[in-house]
């Protein structure tokens, strides 16, 4: 049976973003007309009620425009037809454009109507009993014409006894053709709010592309969300301020670094870092203007390297921000940098020496001088087992080792012995903080004891290193002069030191970096004998055993 190749399948495409104006125009657009909808339909059912009310308030103030006329009041006194009341009511019905006004007295007989014929006899309809009471009324009832709306307000003499009855009339008709042309006007209201929503919409879309500068809300998004993974995977800490202060950012090694717990991204710098220097730095940024770089702090027990710069806007400050590295991290690499060149530096010296004693031995061969040669081959090798052999069965980290080999070297360069004990055992580490740690204790302590034999002759550096269930004892000591009594408690104070200005750093940097590994360093001397410092290090050298 043949077999046919799958047609090849294909992932659906992707939907286009919808763009802002777009989106922006569509909501509006929506919610403009639902108000709208919602306003028109109310009115719609209201405006039969409200018109026929309006009609109603003219009429009776009509009516008791009339009510309130002396030449109404004296004729209602005489028989009908005696005065001239229907002139009058003519020409109010008229101008008014009322279906008819009706002047009654109190027997309800006419003095006034649309059909003059009617004049003189007796209303249509008990809805003007109410009236005859003393009563103003609205009714809507057929008389003698068709069926209207009708008004009743009383009269009254000067004496304000009730002498007749005010009744006008607005035909049902005329009612609905004012509803409708106001249910017209509420139409064309629409359109013009309609109308002037979309202007206005049209200019918010345009305001609102340029305060983005033109950036879809797809494209703000990803801007973002590439900020965020950005700034949370850079190793410095950021923190940024607005001009008046107030923290808008701040990333997760700046939280770790601050020891700062953030719940939300926009909080008061007093919670992130209580009066610390990273909030003077940057409200000093804040008021200078004047970037402040390679700055180091203490936060928190640790050293930072920060760089705080204002941020600019249109030549106006906006807010500053600060980056800042712990610089032990840097002092590591450095260090074990360090200690592997001189890893290196030991294996050239000890190549050229090697290739050395080749030549020696070729020498001696040359000469058949074979008793030479195997008595200088015993003493190299003794010497190998003495000096290398031993120190790389006793250290075990290349790093240390190399560093060790370096001190040696130098202390012989300068006259001196540096001897590593034969009870020494460290086992290799995989801290980095540690190792780095070490090599500050170990490189500050020798230069010391260097400096502090001085000009003396064949003086003797003893080291010792001991691990003993995860601890570390680093023990450095030296024949030379001694520290005096007076000074000795002061030796690791910040600045402190006997060879001069800009000194002291060495053993107060060891002090601190020993102690923020939870170790501890002791120092003893008696003046003239000798000078013995003691580190104790808590070190992660697994089950090695020596």
């Amino acid at each position: 049976m043949p077999e046919f190749d799958s047609p090849p399948t294909h992932s659906p495409p992707r939907k286009r973003p919808i763009k802002l104006n777009t989106l922006v125009t569509l909501m509006l657009s929506t919610v403009i007309a639902l108000v709208l909808f919602s306003v028109h339909l109310i009115y719609f059912f209201q405006i039969g009620a409200m018109t026929r009310m309006q009609l109603e308030d003219k009429a009776m103030a009509v009516a008791r425009t009339l009510a309130d006329s002396p030449e109404i009041q004296r004729a209602v006194l005489q028989p009908p037809g005696t005065l001239p009341i229907q002139p009058i009511a003519q020409e109010i019905q008229q101008s008014n454009n009322l279906l008819f006004v009706v002047v009654t007295n109190m027997q309800g007989i006419r003095y006034s109507h649309l059909n003059p014929e009617l004049v003189g006899q007796h209303f249509i309809g008990d809805d003007i009993e109410p009236a005859l009471r003393g009563h103003e009324n609205v009714s809507v009832n057929k008389g003698a014409l068709v069926k209207a709306l009708r008004v009743f307000t009383p009269i009254y003499n000067a004496q304000h006894q009730q002498i007749g009855v005010v009744v006008i009339g607005i035909s049902l008709s005329a009612v609905t053709d004012q509803i409708n042309q106001s249910r017209w006007s509420v139409l064309w209201t629409i359109l013009i709010g309609a109308l002037v929503g979309a202007l206005g919409t049209l200019i918010l879309v345009r305001v609102l592309k340029r305060i983005l500068f033109g950036l879809e809300p797809h494209e703000i998004s990803t801007l973002f969300e590439q900020r965020q993974a950005i700034l949370n995977s850079v190793k410095e800490g950021v923190v940024a301020v607005d001009d008046q202060g107030a923290v808008t950012l701040v990333n997760q090694t700046a939280q770790k670094l601050l020891n700062a717990e953030i719940a939300t991204s926009a909080i008061s710098a007093e919670r992130i870092y209580d009066a610390s220097v990273i909030n003077a730095h940057l409200q000093d940024v804040l008021q200078s203007g004047r970037p402040r770089r390679d700055e180091e702090l203490n936060v928190n027990g640790h050293v930072l390297l920060s760089n705080t710069v204002p941020v600019r806007s249109q030549g106006r400050i906006i807010g500053a921000v600060c980056t800042f590295r712990d610089k032990t991290e840097i002092s590591q690499l450095m260090q074990r940098l360090s200690g592997m060149v001189n890893y290196v530096d030991a294996l050239r010296e000890r190549s050229h020496e090697f290739m050395n004693k080749l030549h020696v031995i070729l020498g001696l061969l040359h000469m058949k001088n074979y008793a030479q040669v195997e008595a200088y081959v015993l003493k190299t090798a003794n010497n190998y087992q003495t000096e290398i052999g031993s120190l790389v069965q006793k250290i075990k980290s290349p790093v240390i080792a190399g560093f060790l080999l370096s001190k040696i070297n130098r202390a012989s360069d300068r006259g001196h012995h540096l001897t590593i004990s034969d009870a020494s055992f460290l086992p290799d580490s995989g801290n980095e903080q540690q190792m780095a740690v070490l090599i500050t204790v170990i490189g500050n302590l020798v230069e010391n004891a260097l400096d502090a034999l001085g000009s003396q002759t064949e003086g003797e550096i003893h080291v010792m290193l001991h691990y003993q269930n995860g601890w570390l004892a680093c023990e450095v000591s030296d024949d030379g002069p001694g520290i005096d009594p007076e000074v000795l408690p002061t030796i690791f104070d910040k600045g402190f030191s006997t060879k001069g200005d800009d000194r002291g750093v060495g053993l107060f940097l060891l002090k601190q970096q020993t102690e923020s590994l939870g170790g501890d360093v002791s120092v003893e001397s008696e003046p003239g004998v000798y000078t013995q410092f003691l580190v104790q290090l808590p070190w992660d050298g697994g089950n090695q055993t020596a």
